[in-house]
């Protein structure tokens, strides 16, 4: 029996945060393997601050040097997985909650087949109360996800 499935359009979501590296990475093999189409993506909570309970508010220069910055190590992961041999791969920066943009809004728009992510870098009491995006967006997604177990790099001391 011949399995004829193959993924098109990847996407991965990533924060910037130690899982990326390992999340592109997986990201990068599967899209190696399917001669897919790879999308990377990030998501600006500019507004993050301001909902909570802090008056905070970032000036437009605040934002401008915030999604600049992701833009350029965006840019590096690109080239990446560029020069790990994928063909086709894309950066996105989007604004909005991680939860919803990464389950739904951003595959829906880009007709993605597989969503890569990683583990929670969040604690237990933390994921209790704000909730984990992973979990969310394996909940609700409308196309395969592939979690990437996370492996804490740093040695213990």
């Amino acid at each position: 029996m011949t399995n004829d499935f193959q993924y098109h359009n990847i996407v991965a979501a990533v924060d910037g945060s130690q899982a990326t590296q390992q999340v592109v990475a997986a990201a990068i093999n599967v899209a190696l393997r399917n001669n897919a189409h790879l999308d990377i993506l990030n998501i600006a909570q500019v507004d993050q601050v301001a909902d909570g309970f802090s008056n905070a508010v970032l000036s437009d220069q605040e934002t401008y040097d915030a999604v600049h910055t992701a833009e350029e190590r965006l840019n590096d992961l690109k080239a990446q997985a560029e020069k790990a041999g994928v063909k086709e791969v894309a950066i996105h920066i989007r604004f909005g909650n991680p939860k919803r943009v990464i389950a739904r809004e951003f595959p829906a728009d880009h007709h993605n087949d597989l969503i890569v992510i990683g583990t929670t870098g969040l604690s237990g009491m933390e994921r209790f109360v704000i909730g984990s995006v992973t979990n969310y967006v394996n909940r609700n997604a409308r196309c395969d996800v592939m979690v990437v177990q996370i492996k804490n790099t740093q040695k213990a001391k």
